[in-house]
Parts: structure tokens; sequence; C-alpha cells
């Protein structure tokens, strides 16, 4: 129920781009620029200063944007509690997760959720962790999943389970017969990494460099966006990789991959993350109540 002008104009603030908000809210740039014109009409001042291409908020604009986040959360608020009032678990749940967990670990988990409640209506966007952390941070997202840790002060992260990092390779290649594999085996292999920002790759580096192996010393041979490309490309024989142990049950199954435990073992946690001081509705509790059985569940499996 808050006005769609002060709507328009948070999503511009938080992204400083009309084409980026635009496309977030699903309209038009023309449209979006001129809800923004309006708002600034009522206040008799400009809200954004515009130069050379980019936006930067005025002073008057950063005031408006701290009132628009308690303005809009309130609503938010509001309109769930209301909604609660009739028993019912229903409404829109938007979620952002790490590509590893969206990929092998939320489908089933949202399935049953859903099968439990078929009102709730899920919508989920993929991303490296760092992109997940920044958007739930900017409201624009309820929840995220991710795979590594994050010290952004305006998110609350909350540990669900540990996840094992495994080394994995063909079943040809000369480290397949080993039961345990120290980190600086695989400095001079031909590797095949994450991208930049992914939390499986940061958290990797880390413990390389604990483990005194600089991750810019290994023989990268090819940087791919996604577990399961990874998977496709170390099956060949290319290469090496560092993944979770839950993306490759099948594989593993298959006879097409083998894994191989680091030691010392390379466990990280898999978290939610929420934004700070947000109202929690009974729905989105209940998701992660209900997730993180779930998940600890799968993890233990693995």
């Amino acid at each position: 129920m808050a006005d769609r002008r002060l709507q328009v104009f948070h999503t511009v603030a938080k992204q400083l781009s009309f084409t980026k908000a635009a496309e977030q809210l699903f309209m038009t740039q023309p449209a979006v620029t001129f809800q923004v014109k309006q708002l600034e009409e009522h206040f008799n001042t400009r809200l954004f200063e515009r130069s050379h291409g980019k936006i930067a908020l005025t002073a008057a604009g950063r005031l408006v944007l701290g009132y628009a986040e308690k303005i809009l959360g309130l609503s938010d608020e509001m309109e769930k509690r209301v909604a609660e009032l009739s028993g019912a678990m229903s409404g829109p749940l938007l979620l952002g997760a790490s590509t590893t967990i969206a990929e092998f670990i939320l489908p089933q988990i949202l399935g049953e959720f859903k099968a439990l409640h078929p009102q709730v209506h899920a919508h989920m966007a993929v991303a490296n962790s760092e992109t997940i952390v920044n958007r739930v941070a900017e409201h624009s997202l309820d929840l995220g999943l991710i795979e590594s840790p994050t010290q952004l002060p305006s998110v609350q992260v909350e540990v669900v389970c540990e996840d094992e990092l495994v080394l994995i390779c063909s079943p040809s290649h000369k480290f397949a017969k080993l039961a345990r594999i120290a980190p600086h085996q695989i400095a001079g292999e031909p590797y095949v990494s994450r991208e930049v920002g992914s939390g499986t790759r940061d958290f990797t580096d880390g413990y390389l460099r604990e483990c005194k192996v600089a991750p810019e010393d290994l023989n990268v041979v090819m940087e791919l966006g996604s577990p399961e490309a990874v998977k496709g490309v170390v099956a060949t024989g290319l290469g090496v990789s560092v993944v979770s142990r839950a993306t490759v049950a099948k594989e593993l199954k298959l006879g097409a991959l083998v894994a191989v435990p680091f030691d010392p073992r390379l466990i990280r946690t898999l978290s939610f993350v929420f934004p700070r001081e947000k109202f929690r509705s009974r729905l989105l509790a209940s998701f992660v109540e209900f997730a993180t059985s779930r998940m600890k569940r799968i993890a233990a499996a693995a």
C-alpha cells in the first residue's frame, strides 16, 4: 500500500541506475523516470544529481531514502501481519541463493514446502554469494542462502549447516586412487576454477592461503560460472577442481568423477542471510525452520 512513487524512488536510489531499476521493477525506463519526477515535484526539490550518464543522491535524496526504507518496511510488515490473521500460509517468498545451493539443495526443499503450503509462491534469484548478500541488504530479497561468510553490517547471518568441499577429478587421473590429498599437491595441476565472487572460490582460496598455498600460483586453465560446467570439464580429464560434496553424488554413483577429501578437511558453513532489523513474517519463519531441518539432513547424508 506504500506510495508507488516511493517504491520506484527507493529502487532507483539503491541501484543508482534508472535502467537497472526499470528491469528490477518490470517497468519501462520512461515510466520510472516519470515516477521519480513526480516525487521530486511533490517535494519541490531534486532527489538525484544527473551528470554524464550517472546519477547520485542529493542531500534531500539521502534524507528521503532513509524515510522510504522505514515506510516501505512498515508497509510490508502491515501487509504480512494482516494476512497472517487469516491463518493460511500464503503469499510471495522472495529468495536468493548462491549457485551451488540453488542447483543442488533448494529445488527439493522448495518442492516439499510448496506441497505443504500450496498458496505460497516462491521466487528464487540465482547468483554468486556476493550478489545475493547485496540484494538482501537492499531489501529486494526476503532471504538469502549463501556459501561464504559476509561482514556487511546491514545484514544478519545465521549458520544452517556444514558443507564439505572436496577435490574432484576424472577416474583416470593420478589423484583418483588417493584416500586424502594435501593442498600443496594441487599447486601444479591444471585447475578448473569458479568465477570471481563465487562462495566456493572465496572459501577455497582462504583455505589454501592458510595452508601456505597461494591461489595465484594455481595453474588455472579455465574459470566457469556454475558447478555443472565445472563438473563437465573435469570429467573430460582436462584438470581438477574443488566443489561441494553434495553436488557430485550422481557423478560418483555413475563413476564419472572421483571425489578426494582434503587433509586437513575443507569444511565450510552454509548460512541464511536476512535484512537486519526487518520484520520476519510467519511464512518466512516457517520456511527457515523447514529449510534448516532439510539442509541439515542433506549435509549429513553427503
